[in-house]
């Protein structure tokens, strides 16, 4: 009888000692947050990519380091988060298609996923392409729903946006601008297409100037492009993480009334600015598209 008494005593010590240190690591993250919070660190920390998963307070996932032929390709938060949106465009789309084979009647979410589909195409591709937009649908159709998908899921607490890191967005940029010229010298030629460029009528000493900001329109259409879909998505999270921060950096559980309304309201329009930066790279892509292909209008 005293041997369990003890054991039992033991086993609650134990357990004691255990909450104890749980409870001292977490007001330690705690103490950490606030500080960085103070300085500014934390914000950065959540909207930049690394080699880490974060799921503070239960963990966190090291991810592998790797090198190549003297490159750092390791894979890092943005990377992950970049597959795991290819998969579930992947599953969600190739479920839209068995559904579709199944019955013509489009339910649930085959028939969220067609909306999608005919507004792409009735709204932004056949409006501004015109003719022959049909080859240029799919490119638009796999922007946007990459885009849509990518921005949705970095609502979701423990993710990452991946539309918020530039290079991401300057990938998407530069495969745009491809399907822009590739477009345009399809249907107008090599010479015609950049012929083109040039509006006829004008003086004959004005063609060097034209030509050259005609040039340098090329590349600033898919650098706009870029830059507004990255600060759009980085800009509505500094605000949201800025808000919290209120709380750490006044030191006061009063701010929470104030900052933690705000921050719900600015997350709610985050999924408005999600489906609407969508909406915009791919309409201004397809008009850049549609300018390329038909110079004469």
């Amino acid at each position: 009888m005293t041997g369990t008494i003890l054991t039992t005593t033991d086993t609650l010590r134990q357990a004691m000692e255990h909450s104890a240190a749980v409870m001292h690591d977490t007001v330690a993250q705690f103490a950490e947050t606030a500080h960085k919070a103070a300085e500014g660190d934390w914000i950065m920390e959540h909207i930049s990519d690394g080699n880490v998963l974060e799921f503070a307070p239960f963990g966190h996932i090291n991810l592998p380091r790797l090198h190549a032929f003297g490159y750092d390709i390791s894979i890092t938060k943005h990377v992950v988060f970049m597959w795991l949106v290819v998969a579930i465009l992947i599953i969600t789309l190739s479920y839209v298609a068995r559904q579709y084979k199944k019955s013509l009647i489009p339910k649930g979410i085959t028939n969220a996923m067609e909306m999608f589909i005919v507004f792409v195409r009735d709204e932004i591709a056949k409006s501004t392409i015109g003719k022959g937009y049909e080859k240029f649908l799919p490119f638009l159709l796999t922007a946007f729903f990459f885009i849509l998908f990518s921005n949705f899921l970095g609502l979701i607490p423990y993710t990452a946006t991946v539309t918020s890191n530039i290079t991401v967005t300057a990938v998407l940029a530069v495969f745009s601008f491809f399907v822009i010229q590739i477009g345009g010298i399809m249907k107008n030629g090599f010479f015609g297409y950049f012929k083109g460029l040039v509006p006829h009528g004008i003086p004959v000493l004005l063609v060097p100037v034209i030509a050259l900001l005609e040039f340098i329109g090329l590349l600033t259409k898919p650098f706009a492009l870029a830059i507004r879909l990255f600060a759009n998505m980085t800009a509505g999270h500094i605000v949201i993480y800025a808000l919290i921060s209120l709380i750490f950096a006044s030191k006061s559980y009063g701010m929470a009334g104030l900052s933690i309304p705000m921050a719900l309201f600015v997350y709610f329009l985050e999924i408005l600015v999600a489906l609407l930066q969508a909406y915009i790279f791919t309409m201004l892509s397809s008009l850049f598209i549609g300018m390329a292909v038909h110079q004469d209008h």
